[in-house]
C-alpha cells in the first residue's frame, strides 16, 4: 500500500516524520509549495473528526473570549464612560474596589528607586498569588492583547506558506528582561514601558495609536515574515518575567493518557512553545506526565487538537499515567 504523501508545513521540519494514519488524513497528495491546502492536513483535523468542531476549539475560543473581553473592559470606560475597570494592565482598579498591579512594573519601579503606594503593593500581591496558581505565562495566552496580533501573524504565515524563519535562541528573552531591569536602575525610570508593545497598544486604542502603529506593525511583520512566534516566543521580556513567576504554579497541562499518543505531531504544530511538550510526552529522563516547563502558556491548544485526549488541565501534583489497552506502560512515577 502506497504511503500518503507528507504534507506537513516545511517550516516545521521536525514534523515531517508524522505517522498520521492515511485513512484519517485523506490527503489527495496535491501540495502547493510549502504547505498542503487540503483540510485533512490541518493540525487538529483528526480531533475535529473525532470530537466535533466546537470541542476541538474549546480552549481557543475561551482564550480569545478572555483576551477580547479583558481588553474591552479597559476600553468601555474611556470610550463610553462605563468605568468598570480604570487604568491599564500596568495598574487597574476594578469596580472601585479591586486593585491589580503588574509585578514586572513594580520590579522596574523599585529598581528605579520609586516607592510604590500601598494600593499598588496590595494589587501586586493579588496578581502574583493568582499567577502562582494558574501559571505565569497564562498572562501571555489569556490576557495579553498583543498575543492576538502575533497569533494572527502566525495564522497568516501558515496560510501564505511562508517557510523561512530566522533563528534566535529562546533564552534571548531573558537577556531582554535583564536589559530592561538594568535600564530601569540606570535611568531611574520604568523606561521599558515607554516602548512596551502591550502598553503602547492600550495607550494607542485610547488616545490614538500614533507611534504605537509603528511598534505594533513591526511586531506583526517580524512574526509574519522573519520568525515564527518570534516576539512572544523568543524576545518578549514580559513573557520571560511571567515564566519565572510560573515556575512553581499549580495549574498545569497533564498527560494522563500519554501512552495513547499516535505521534500525529499536531500538538507540536499548534504549540507556541513546542519544546515544553516532549519531556512530558516521551517521559524524557523519567519526566512525569505533566508539563512542568515554565514557558508553557497554558493555552490549551494541545488539548483541543489531540484526537486521543492525551492532554488535560490539572495540577502539578499526584500525576499518574492512565493505562491504555494494548500499549506497554511504564510504572507511574
Amino acid at each position: 500500500m502506497k504511503a500518503a504523501k507528507d504534507c506537513r508545513p516545511a517550516f516545521l521540519p521536525h514534523l515531517r516524520r508524522s505517522r498520521r494514519p492515511a485513512a484519517v488524513q485523506g490527503c489527495p497528495g496535491h501540495c502547493r509549495g510549502a504547505s498542503c491546502e487540503c483540510d485533512a492536513c490541518e493540525p487538529g483535523a483528526e480531533a475535529v473528526a473525532a470530537k466535533g468542531w466546537l470541542p476541538a476549539h474549546k480552549w481557543l475560543l475561551l482564550r480569545r473570549s478572555s483576551q477580547i473581553g479583558i481588553l474591552l473592559l479597559f476600553l468601555v470606560g474611556p470610550w463610553f464612560g462605563l468605568w468598570i475597570v480604570k487604568g491599564n494592565l500596568n495598574f487597574s482598579y476594578t469596580l472601585n474596589f479591586l486593585p491589580l498591579t503588574d509585578p514586572y512594573v513594580i520590579l522596574q519601579s523599585l529598581l528605579a528607586r520609586q516607592i510604590p503606594e500601598k494600593l499598588a503593593l496590595i494589587g501586586v500581591t493579588i496578581v502574583v498569588l493568582f499567577y502562582l496558581l494558574v501559571g505565569g505565562r497564562a498572562y501571555c495566552s489569556w490576557v495579553c492583547p498583543v498575543n492576538l496580533l502575533t497569533d494572527f501573524a502566525y495564522w497568516l504565515r501558515v496560510r501564505l506558506g511562508i517557510k523561512g524563519s530566522a533563528h534566535i535562541s529562546r533564552p534571548t528573552r531573558y537577556w531582554m528582561l535583564a536589559m530592561t531591569l538594568v535600564l530601569a536602575a540606570v535611568t531611574g525610570s520604568i523606561a521599558w514601558e515607554m516602548v512596551n508593545p502591550v502598553s503602547m497598544m492600550h495607550r494607542g486604542l485610547i488616545f490614538g495609536l500614533g507611534l504605537a502603529w509603528a511598534v505594533l506593525l513591526a511586531v506583526f511583520l517580524f512574526d509574519l515574515f522573519v520568525m515564527r512566534h518570534g516576539w512572544c516566543g523568543h524576545l518578549c521580556p514580559v513573557g520571560a518575567f511571567y515564566s519565572l513567576i510560573g515556575k512553581l504554579s499549580v495549574v498545569r497541562v497533564r498527560l494522563p493518557a500519554r501512552a495513547a499518543c499516535n505521534d500525529c505531531m499536531d500538538c507540536f504544530a499548534v504549540c507556541p512553545e513546542p519544546q515544553v511538550i516532549r519531556p512530558a510526552l516521551k517521559a524524557i529522563g523519567g519526566t512525569p506526565p505533566v508539563i512542568l516547563e515554565a514557558n508553557c502558556t497554558n493555552c490549551g491548544r494541545c488539548i483541543d487538537v489531540c484526537s486521543k485526549d492525551v492532554f488535560a488541565f490539572g495540577t502539578r501534583f499526584g500525576n499518574t499515567v492512565v493505562p491504555v489497552a494494548g500499549v506497554p506502560q511504564a510504572a507511574p512515577k
